[in-house]
């Protein structure tokens, strides 16, 4: 018999194992602390953004804040570096979610040579806290964020018609206000009447504008109450969608039978929870 030789692993191989591990494992002990300590350093990066925007404390630690941001900002740079190397497929990574959000959290910093004001935009690496998700397993949340997201598609059609609606309405509401209204008390043109419109019904209310006719008044009263009833149709629309979702999965998709769990939908393979193979 002819025994097979041993293939032996490049120091560049073992390390790039061992970086794998602890920056993308989720299971293993080391990669559960990189993971938490990642979580840390994330949740004080944007801390640190939103202080410097507070006037009298960038005036008195301006030096201190922009140092620790640096810091930060070179501790992300080797992270994104090493997420690279240890990976078997880098251009998956690369154009992967986490990936470009990995980027984009770190090029605010290096652009505010160029632009001064990019600095601001470092607040965008609280999209990278997203990550709590894969750092405590959360399955039964990703499961919920993909039925939301599968009932918010299913509902585009009705919701973009009812938009379509609502942007009429707009235009024609905002058209009788210019009419009825004087540009003493604010509707100076039918665009302006329209951003008030638009304002009235979505109960924001910003007060700029305000009617001082009767009639003004009555058709303003009227697109507030019509606000309300406007508010609840998207949501109406999505939950009804959800509602029917889960109906059909337990009418015609299996529960999962290792955790017991409704798949997503009836053509599923794969159990969100899991990861058992449905077929």
């Amino acid at each position: 018999m002819v025994k097979r030789q041993k293939k032996h692993k490049s120091f560049f191989e073992k390390l790039r194992q061992r970086i794998n591990i602890i920056i993308h494992g989720v299971n293993t002990p080391a990669g559960k602390i990189f993971d938490i300590m990642l979580l840390g350093v994330i949740l004080l990066s944007v801390l640190l953004v939103l202080l410097e925007t507070v006037e009298n404390l960038d005036n008195q630690y301006h030096d201190i804040l922009v140092l620790a941001e640096w810091v930060i900002t070179i501790f992300f740079t080797i992270e994104y570096i090493l997420r690279i190397i240890s990976t078997r497929k880098p251009l998956k990574y690369l154009f992967s979610f986490y990936g470009i959000i990995d980027l984009i959290s770190i090029l605010p910093m290096y652009l505010s040579f160029f632009i001064p004001s990019t600095k601001i935009l470092s607040v965008v690496r609280a999209l990278r806290l997203l990550r709590l998700f894969r750092i405590l397993n959360l399955g039964n949340f990703t499961g919920q964020a993909s039925e939301l997201k599968l009932a918010i598609n299913a509902s585009r059609t009705k919701i973009t018609v009812f938009v379509y609606f609502i942007f009429i309405i707009s235009i024609l509401l905002g058209a009788v206000m210019y009419v009825v209204e004087s540009k003493e008390s604010g509707f100076t043109s039918i665009p302006t009447s329209i951003y008030w419109c638009i304002v009235t019904l979505t109960t924001v209310g910003y007060g700029d504008i305000a009617p001082i006719t009767s009639l003004g008044k009555a058709i303003a009263s009227f697109i507030m109450i019509l606000g309300y009833g406007i508010i609840a149709v998207p949501t109406g629309i999505v939950t009804a969608q959800i509602a029917n979702s889960k109906s059909r999965r337990k009418l015609f998709a299996p529960n999962c039978p290792n955790c017991k769990s409704q798949p997503l939908s009836d053509s599923a393979k794969y159990c969100h929870n899991c990861g058992t193979n449905l077929t």
